[in-house]
């Protein structure tokens, strides 16, 4: 085989990859906004409702990060 064939032939395998994961990141963008617009919903729905979960607190650990900044 030739050189040139040769990177033909890699050239469109790459080409076809690329094609293949735009259409799935397109796809992945259009659940991830469903998902946003459903989560949204579902909190506004619960927020006038009055129901809460419960509070969310924060792990000691997590609170002393910015002393922590440094590595020392």
């Amino acid at each position: 085989m030739k050189k040139e064939l040769v990177f033909v032939i890699i050239l469109v395998v790459l080409v076809a990859i690329s094609l293949i994961q735009a259409i799935q990141l397109n796809g992945l963008k259009a659940e991830i906004s469903e998902l946003g617009t459903k989560g949204a919903a579902s909190q506004k729905i619960s927020v006038a409702s009055g129901k809460t979960s419960g509070s969310a607190s924060i792990p000691s650990s997590a609170q002393q990060l910015p002393q922590m900044v440094g590595g020392c």
